[in-house]
């Protein structure tokens, strides 16, 4: 199959070229690790195939408006089981 056919027959199965997708992919994968690691921007940029943090930073710039640690700011979710214990005076309802 030439190239020009996968394009076109994926653009008719999916909505979007190639390209566009594997891009929506890796800003979908890089939004799961910026909520969910400590790595650095640039870390995870190298970890969904983008060559540098501010293609990173480009990219989830241009799908959702907002910069990868604005993001990670928002969405970062602590793990289960790593919650800071409430610790409550003696004497207080909990």
């Amino acid at each position: 199959m030439s190239a020009r056919t996968f394009a076109r027959r994926f653009q008719e199965e999916t909505g979007t070229s190639p390209g566009r997708w594997l891009i929506q992919q890796r800003v979908h994968r890089a939004r799961q690790l910026l909520e969910s690691s400590d790595l650095s921007v640039d870390r995870i940029a190298g970890e969904v195939g983008f060559a540098t943090g501010a293609s990173l930073q480009q990219h989830l710039h241009a799908a959702i408006g907002v910069s990868p640690m604005a993001y990670r700011r928002t969405f970062r979710r602590v793990p289960t089981g790593l919650e800071s214990p409430v610790i409550q005076a003696p004497g207080t309802a909990g």
